[in-house]
């Protein structure tokens, strides 16, 4: 037998911290959801603010990942961006 989904407790914190995804891909396909949710007009007012500000922590998740990766860059092309060709 499934397992029944849990239900959410609407009075719990939306300010308490969530748990960060576990890669960038996972992070914007929830931002991309959440964003879709914000834009629907459907979400209960309560819920709004701690929509919001998930995410702006995903979306803070994803530039820090970006930024990372950047970095990495930096160092493999000796501190030296090359311009992208198309071969």
């Amino acid at each position: 037998m499934p397992k029944a989904a849990a239900p959410i407790d609407k009075n719990a914190s939306s300010l308490a911290p969530q748990a960060l995804p576990a890669s960038y891909e996972a992070a914007q396909v929830e931002l991309e959801q959440l964003v879709g949710q914000l834009e629907s007009g459907q979400m209960p007012l309560e819920q709004l603010l701690g929509g919001y500000q998930r995410g702006a922590q995903l979306l803070q998740f994803c530039r820090d990942k970006l930024d990372a990766v950047e970095q990495q860059i930096k160092v493999l092309d000796q501190g030296v961006l090359k311009p992208w060709t198309q071969e």
